[in-house]
C-alpha cells in the first residue's frame, strides 16, 4: 500500500498584509502555510504552565506520566531497537504489550513515522501530567504528531489512563494503534532505505544508519543553496519589473527581509525534504529542536534588521534636516528596541528548549516594577525629551527663555537640555522639568516691538504737544522698516513730574542686531522732533529756579504754534488720527539708513 507524507500546517508567521511589498510577503506567507510545527509553537503551546500540586504517586519507571515523557521514551526505545520496551508506550492490552505482536505494532508505528509522518518538537509537547488542557481535543487526549494513512491525514494522539498506583499514564492512543494495525507487513520501505548502499546501512549511530546522517547534512546544504537561489531570483525579478523597489526606503526594507526569509525557506525545504526522503523519525526528532531554533532566529533576525534599517533611515533624514535632538531619540530607541528583541529572543529560545519561563517572567515583572520606581526621574526625563522632540517648542540654536533662564539652546539630549546664557555660562535643565516649564521662544518672532515712553516737561504747551503727536506719527508712517498698522503715538498721562507720550509700533525685521539699529535711528529722529518743538524731556526730580531762567524758546514755540494754526485753518491737523491719504503720502518718505550713513543705498535719494 503506497503511503505519502504530509506536513502539519502550522504557519511560522501570522497573516501580514502590507500593500507596499505585497508580492514579496505573499510568497513568504504562502511558504509559511505549508510549514510543519517544527518551526514555531502554536498559540496553545505558548500558554502559561499551570501550577499543579505535588503528585502523590511514585515516578513511572518508563517516564510515561506526561505526553512528552511518553513520546521521548518511545523514540529512545526504538532508537535502541528495543521494540519490546517500545510496546509499553502503546495503549493496547497488557497481554499484547508483553507479546511479539506488541513489539511489531511499535515497529509499524516507527515505520509510518519514518515514511509518512512527523512528531512535534519536544518543546511543543506538554510536559504536564494533565496534558494540554486548552487544545480543541477531547479531555485526556493530546496530539503529538501526524501520519498519512491511505491518503488520509491522521492525528497521532496520546491518551491518559490510570496507572496501577492511581497516577496518570500517557500512552499512544488506541485509536491511533487501530489505524496502523492493518498496515503490518504491507508498508514499502522509505526512499532513503532503497537508495542507500548496504555499507552505509551497516554502521549505526544513535540508532540510525550512518548514511542517513550523511544525507541529512547534504540535504541541509542543498536546502540553503536552493533557498538562496529562490530569494535571489525573486529579488532580481522584483527590482527588474518594479522600479520603485530599487529605491529607498523600499530597497532597504526588501534587503532586511532577504536573509530571514532565506533562512526560514531553507528550514522549510530541509524539513520537507527529510520527511519526503523517509529519514528516520529518530534522527529528525534530534534535529527538530535545531530547526525550531533556526525558525525563531529568522524571526528575530527580521526584527533586528528592520529595526536597524528604520532607525538608520530616520537618523539620516533627521541629520539632513539638522534635527539633532531627533537623532538622539532615534539612537536611544534603537538601543531599547534591540534590548527588547534580545530579551524576547532569550525567552522564546528557552521556551523552545522546554524551559519553564513563567517564574522568570514573574520575577522579571517584579524587578521591572522596582526598577521603574527607582528610575522614576529618568523615565520622566525621557518622556520629557520625547515631548520636546514631538512638540518642538524649541530647537537647537533657538534663543529662548525657560523659567528664569534666558539663552541659546545648544543641545537637546535624552536626559537634559543645555542652554548657553547671555553670561556665556551653560545651564543644564532636566527635560522633565524643561518640558513642563513656560518656554518663550524668541527665534520664531517675526517682528520686534517698539514701545518707548517720552516723559516731556510740564512747560510743554498744548500746541507743542499737538506738533509732537503729528510729527512723531509721521516718522512711524514714513519709515520703511516700521509697520504702519498698528503704529500709534498717544498723549497718555499727566504724570507727577512729566507729560507722558506713549509710542507703539512694530519694526519689520527678524534679526535682533538690525532691530537695534532701526530702534536707534527712530529714537534719534524723535529726539530731533522733540527739540524742534521747543520743549524737552523731563527729569524724575523737582526743578528749583533760584535765578533768572531763559526758560523755553519763545521763537520755536511761536513757530510750532504758527504751524499748528495753519493746520487748523487748512483743516489738515492730523489729530486724533491721520487720514489714510496722508499716510500713503508719507509712506517710505524717510530715507533709511539716514543720509550720511555708510549703509545708505547710493541709488536712493
Amino acid at each position: 500500500m503506497a503511503v505519502h507524507i504530509v506536513l502539519n500546517e502550522k504557519p511560522l508567521f501570522c497573516h501580514v498584509r502590507l500593500a507596499l511589498f505585497g508580492s514579496f510577503l505573499w510568497l513568504f506567507l504562502l511558504l509559511s502555510f505549508d510549514t510543519q510545527a517544527q518551526l514555531l509553537p502554536s498559540a496553545a503551546a505558548e500558554k502559561d504552565t499551570a501550577e499543579v500540586m505535588e503528585p502523590k504517586w511514585p515516578e513511572d519507571p518508563l517516564g510515561r506520566r506526561t505526553p512528552r515523557g511518553t513520546v521521548s521514551g518511545f523514540i529512545k526505545a526504538v532508537a535502541d531497537q528495543n521494540y519490546e520496551k517500545a510496546a509499553f508506550y502503546l495503549n493496547i492490552e497488557p497481554a499484547l504489550q508483553e507479546s511479539q505482536e506488541g513489539a511489531e505494532l511499535a515497529r509499524v508505528l516507527q515505520g509510518l513515522l519514518d515514511k509518512d509522518g512527523n512528531i512535534f518538537p519536544y518543546s511543543l509537547i506538554s510536559d504536564d501530567t494533565a496534558g494540554e488542557v486548552e487544545d480543541e481535543l477531547r479531555p485526556s487526549f493530546d496530539q503529538v504528531g501526524t501520519l498519512m494513512i491511505q491518503e488520509e491525514t491522521v492525528e497521532v494522539l496520546v491518551e491518559e489512563i490510570k496507572g496501577p498506583e492511581g497516577g496518570p499514564i500517557w500512552l499512544f492512543s488506541s485509536e491511533t494503534i487501530e489505524k496502523i494495525a492493518a498496515l503490518q507487513g504491507v508498508m514499502a520501505a522509505p526512499l532513503v532505505d532503497r537508495l542507500l548502499p548496504e555499507i552505509l546501512e551497516e554502521y549505526q549511530w544513535g540508532g540510525v544508519a550512518a548514511g542517513q546522517w550523511l544525507i541529512m547534512v547534504v540535504l541541509a546544504v542543498l536546502a540553503y543553496l536552493l533557498a538562496w537561489l529562490i530569494t535571489a531570483a525573486f529579488l532580481f525579478l522584483l527590482r527588474r519589473f518594479w522600479h520603485t523597489a530599487a529605491t529607498e526606503p523600499l530597497s532597504g526594507i526588501l534587503q532586511a527581509f532577504v536573509l530571514p526569509v532565506r533562512l526560514y525557506l531553507a528550514v522549510w525545504i530541509f524539513v520537507a525534504s527529510t520527511q519526503e526522503a523517509g529519514i528516520s523519525i529518530i534522527l529528525r526528532q534530534r534535529f527538530s529542536g535545531i530547526t525550531l531554533i533556526i525558525g525563531l532566529a529568522a524571526l528575530l533576525l527580521l526584527l533586528w534588521r528592520l529595526t536597524d534599517f528604520i532607525t538608520s533611515f530616520s537618523e539620516k533624514r533627521m541629520s539632513i534636516r539638522g534635527h539633532l535632538a531627533g537623532v538622539s531619540a532615534v539612537l536611544f530607541l534603537r538601543r531599547a528596541a534591540k534590548v527588547a528583541i534580545i530579551v524576547f529572543g532569550v525567552i522564546v529560545v528557552l521556551g523552545a528548549f522546554g524551559v519553564d519561563v513563567t517564574t522568570g517572567l514573574a520575577a522579571l515583572g517584579i524587578g521591572g516594577i522596582a526598577l521603574a520606581l527607582g528610575a522614576q526621574k529618568t523615565v520622566e526625563n525621557f518622556v520629557g525629551s520625547v515631548t520636546l522632540i514631538a512638540d518642538q517648542p524649541i530647537r537647537v540654536g533657538d534663543f529662548c527663555k525657560a523659567g528664569d533662564t534666558i539663552g541659546t539652546v545648544e543641545q537637546i539630549g535624552m536626559r537634559s537640555t543645555r542652554i548657553r546664557t547671555l553670561d556665556r555660562t551653560i545651564v543644564t535643565i532636566p527635560n522633565g522639568e524643561f518640558s513642563s516649564a513656560k518656554i518663550e521662544n524668541y527665534a520664531h518672532r517675526d517682528r520686534f516691538k517698539f514701545a518707548p515712553v517720552f516723559n516731556l516737561r510740564y512747560e510743554t504747551t498744548p500746541d507743542q504737544m499737538r506738533y509732537l503727536l503729528v510729527e512723531l506719527r509721521a516718522i512711524l508712517y514714513a519709515h520703511p522698516k516700521v509697520d504702519p498698522v498698528p503704529a500709534r503715538v498717544r498723549f497718555a498721562e499727566l504724570a507727577a513730574a512729566s507729560l507722558n507720550v506713549e509710542i507703539f509700533a512694530y519694526i519689520l525685521t527678524k534679526d535682533f542686531n538690525e532691530f537695534v539699529e532701526i530702534r536707534e535711528d527712530l529714537l534719534l529722529r524723535m529726539i530731533d522732533v522733540v527739540e524742534a518743538s521747543g520743549t524737552g524731556f523731563a527729569f524724575p526730580s523737582q526743578t528749583l529756579y533760584i535765578a533768572r531762567d531763559a526758560g523755553l524758546s519763545e521763537e520755536k514755540s511761536r513757530a510750532a504754534e504758527e504751524k499748528v494754526r495753519k493746520w487748523k485753518e487748512a483743516g489738515e491737523m492730523q489729530i486724533p488720527s491721520f487720514d489714510p491719504e496722508k499716510i500713503d503720502e508719507l509712506k517710505d518718505t524717510i530715507a533709511y539708513p539716514p543720509k550720511g550713513s555708510a549703509q545708505q543705498d547710493s541709488t536712493k535719494p
